[in-house]
């Protein structure tokens, strides 16, 4: 017998059934589902926190020296507080930067696993909350099993990567606020930013934050000579020095620095001239000659040398960043530092707005002449 079309109880039943949803494993998967690129930056977050943040972000690496980034947590060079951390959390939460999250996430899952376990989006190309909604809530509703397919124990949630989260939009981190909470049982997020204030309060709240600081020149250095010793290359020892020093601590340029003069000189080694040129650094001598002019020569000398540098096309931003270092080790007056410095920053800002490069100049080395002039 019917009440009101609603069906006999067996048929009330059989409706219910159909409408509770389905729990799909990510482990199930059939394999025609597309999977991950396994040559995409992978990583995770421990159970404890819902997401991670970390410091400045990173591009590809391209060519034969991607072999050199880090396969494994103890190859991570001058980050020991961080790599502290992250060996003891892989017994339980673990947080990494780009560049070394693939290594935790091989410890973690495996050669095969991670490749299903990990989503990894660019926010600066997909950062609209259309993704939110689709991509990372359809990833993050998957549910994962707790072993290995060699039966080794591993977490059991899945990683959501978002790199280069602070371009993402204020609605799209705002829809992921929700999703981090409702899925924090089976995922973990990792937001990956440059500029950690352009994420959102609720965000941050969430997130356990880990800054990566620049490497130290003898770290730098030290990897360097075992990457050349790797490969077989020809280098002089000022050849690595100027390596060092035009990389300033990011040791990805310092790679492609070294890939690209590998490539184009095997035969002649690594050497400072080769760097120099590859790196479009104004040589230190050119530097020095604009330096003594400014204190001993006469404007006209000084117009006809910042003329020269801009005819040989060294980029003014280039010729600005390498007197300020030179300007500082210099024997000056801490006042007449400030003053140079500060000109320094005006002419940093007009030529970020387009100013002419040679007025720009000619107006810098006017002033460090003017202060040169009142130390003698």
């Amino acid at each position: 017998m019917t009440h009101g079309g609603a069906g006999t109880l067996e048929d009330r039943r059989s409706l219910r059934q159909q409408e509770t949803p389905t729990e799909y494993s990510l482990d199930s998967l059939p394999e025609t589902e597309p999977r991950l690129d396994p040559t995409r930056p992978v990583g995770r977050v421990g159970p404890i926190f819902p997401a991670t943040i970390f410091g400045p972000g990173r591009a590809g690496l391209g060519g034969a020296m991607i072999k050199h980034l880090p396969k494994c947590v103890d190859e991570v060079a001058f980050q020991e507080e961080v790599v502290a951390v992250l060996k003891k959390s892989l017994e339980g939460a673990d947080v990494r930067k780009t560049s070394t999250i693939l290594a935790a996430a091989r410890e973690l899952y495996g050669p095969e696993l991670y490749r299903q376990r990990v989503l990894e989006l660019n926010a600066s190309d997909e950062r609209g909350i259309q993704v939110v909604r689709e991509k990372v809530k359809n990833f993050a509703q998957l549910t994962a099993a707790g072993t290995r397919p060699d039966g080794k124990p591993c977490p059991p949630f899945k990683i959501i990567i978002l790199d280069e989260a602070d371009s993402m939009t204020g609605a799209a981190q705002a829809a992921l606020r929700r999703t981090m909470e409702k899925e924090s049982r089976t995922t973990r997020f990792c937001l990956i930013c440059n500029y950690v204030s352009r994420i959102i309060e609720p965000l941050t709240s969430r997130c356990s934050k880990f800054r990566f600081k620049p490497l130290a020149n003898d770290i730098q250095q030290e990897r360097l000579l075992e990457i050349c010793g790797k490969e077989n290359l020809k280098y002089s020892k000022e050849g690595i020095e100027a390596l060092v020093r035009v990389s300033e601590g990011d040791l990805r340029k310092a790679i492609t620095y070294l890939q690209s003069a590998a490539r184009l000189n095997s035969e002649r080694g690594i050497t400072e001239q080769i760097i120099i040129e590859i790196a479009g650094v104004v040589p230190p001598k050119v530097i020095e000659t604009l330096l003594q002019i400014c204190y001993k020569g006469t404007f006209e000398k000084l117009e006809m040398a910042v003329k020269d540098l801009i005819d040989q096309g060294y980029a003014a931003t280039n010729v600005l960043n390498q007197l300020h270092d030179a300007v500082i080790d210099e024997k000056l007056s801490d006042k007449q530092k400030s003053v140079i410095t500060e000109k320094m920053a005006e002419v940093d800002k007009c030529l970020a707005d387009g100013a002419d490069e040679y007025l720009q100049l000619l107006s810098l080395c006017s002033v460090i002449m003017q202060q040169a002039t009142q130390n003698t």
